[in-house]
């Protein structure tokens, strides 16, 4: 699994040029599922974004995790996160689950979240959607459930 994690003053997703989710300050997350992906990938992921320590205390360090500053979380799905664009100028999205299959992992993640009593805002899957955001800082950080990096 890997995400793109964003620290944002405020996020939102349209779908045909409605609005469908928005978010205040905290944090945006697009999403890809890997064909190896396990439950285990998935609750490394979560516990890692809820722990992340990337907001400013008092010292202007930062030393608190979203869950510290009880900011908000827009989740959006995006397969090309899986996208390989080593060989040739095409990317490859071989590693990336069916659509099918991803659309289930994604509900289970979204489940994490939801079963630890966390409230998020979605995209929608599959969609073509505009994600409207400012960052905050910027600050953008790469998970990867294999720890790639």
């Amino acid at each position: 699994m890997r995400v793109i994690l964003q620290r944002v003053n405020f996020a939102s997703v349209e779908v045909n040029k409605k609005e469908v989710s928005r978010i205040n300050k905290g944090l945006l997350l697009f999403v890809g599922f890997g064909k190896d992906d396990t439950d285990e990938d998935l609750k490394y992921i979560f516990r890692k974004i809820l722990n992340l320590r990337i907001f400013e205390d008092q010292n202007y360090k930062m030393n608190l995790s979203v869950l510290d500053m009880s900011y908000e979380i827009l989740i959006v799905s995006q397969f090309t996160l899986y996208g390989d664009c080593r060989k040739g100028n095409r990317p490859s999205f071989d590693g990336s689950l069916s659509s099918f299959e991803a659309k289930r992992k994604y509900e289970e993640f979204l489940r994490l979240f939801y079963d630890n009593n966390i409230t998020v805002k979605t995209g929608i899957f599959q969609a073509d959607m505009k994600v409207l955001l400012e960052n905050d800082g910027p600050v953008t950080i790469q998970l990867d459930s294999k720890k790639n990096y």
